[in-house]
């Protein structure tokens, strides 16, 4: 399988309670959507974990999963990303984009010199922030992912036209 067919939907974030249960963080536009998704799989696709959500907490959700029974199942999960199938997920409109889609992508200025690769996708709560790896150099930038600082994305050509704001760039 693909890692390109794989969309990142959550993580589990540790055990809760004795009885075999998780906690997750839900990345889904509407959290609780990450139960419809399931089956879901780690990165690898290797492992699969049917979830039930049995109720919500601070930042994300208590699930059972169907594969674990114990505690000590449940702790050893800690950390685990849960992936989702692409086909598995809704079709989005022209502008929006899933996170995985934008990592890699090649970042340009509007006269079409290149400032870096899209290297991650950071949200510290006010909007999405695109970590840029600036070329021949282990620094990065963090553009905002807004309209004005990024007009275009064409995911057809591997590319983001940027207009960062005035002293953005080193």
């Amino acid at each position: 399988m693909s890692k390109d067919e794989l969309v990142c939907v959550g993580a589990i974030s540790g055990a809760y309670g004795v009885k075999g249960e998780v906690r997750i963080k839900s990345f889904c536009a509407t959290p609780e959507d990450i139960e419809a998704y399931s089956p879901l799989t780690d990165e690898t696709g290797a492992r699969s974990f049917t979830l039930a959500i049995v109720h919500s907490v601070k930042n994300g959700f208590v699930v059972r999963i169907a594969e674990v029974a114990t505690k000590e199942q449940a702790d050893t999960l800690k950390g685990v990303t849960l992936h989702a199938h692409r086909d598995q997920l809704p079709s989005l409109p022209d502008d929006e984009y899933y996170q995985a889609d934008l990592v890699g992508l090649t970042v340009v200025d509007t006269g079409g010199t290149e400032l870096g690769r899209v290297k991650s996708v950071q949200n510290h709560g006010a909007a999405d922030l695109l970590e840029v790896s600036l070329p021949d150099s282990s620094a990065t930038v963090l553009l905002p992912f807004t309209l004005a600082a990024v007009p275009t994305v064409d995911l057809a050509a591997g590319r983001i036209v940027a207009d960062p704001p005035d002293g953005l760039w080193p």
